[in-house]
């Protein structure tokens, strides 16, 4: 049984089809998902906060949602239960690749319990043809010529395929 809303929050720099899997499986869990793109400056994303906003949109609305579910992308800069109190949600959803994401989310749902009790952190542990993938291996892969469109979405590896041109052809990238 499904209620409420969740917020499954990242950076999604770019989005992979890791995050996608994350995204369908959560809409089992909650009735309406809402996907916080992060500003996360101190990252230095890849992409600007507005293509990262626009890639997520595109990809979940090309995505097949059960019925009755819904699934939409909204920016956030601010902190994450914040965030989570705007959108009225109950749950923060988080996905784990490896035991090495497990330290850093342990930490940051206690963290998140002390800030608003009422906000329950739930975990789902990666599908295993999505343990390996990550934005930062994508965007390394990608950058060095390699084949990344098993792990992203057609045009999220167009997009990535033209930002790489881009640096090229700048003389200060």
């Amino acid at each position: 049984m499904s209620v409420g809303i969740g917020v499954y929050p990242g950076t999604f720099d770019p989005i992979t089809n890791g995050h996608l899997d994350i995204v369908t499986r959560s809409l089992r869990l909650v009735d309406h998902l809402i996907v916080g793109v992060a500003v996360s400056a101190g990252k230095s994303p890849m992409f600007s906060l507005e293509e990262r906003v626009a890639m997520a949109k595109r990809e979940v609305a090309a995505m097949d949602l059960p019925p009755g579910k819904v699934a939409e992308v909204r920016p956030f800069g601010n902190l994450l239960m914040n965030f989570a109190l705007e959108c009225n949600a109950k749950f923060i959803i988080r996905g784990l690749r490896a035991v090495s994401d497990f330290e850093y989310e342990f930490q940051m749902c206690g963290m998140n319990v002390r800030l608003n009790p009422d906000i329950e952190t739930v975990f789902l542990m990666a599908s295993e043809r999505n343990q390996f993938i990550s934005s930062r291996f994508v965007k390394e892969v990608g950058r060095l010529g390699g084949d990344v469109s098993e792990f992203v979405p057609p045009q999220v590896r167009v997009d990535l395929q033209e930002r790489f041109h881009e640096w090229e052809g700048d003389d200060n990238g």
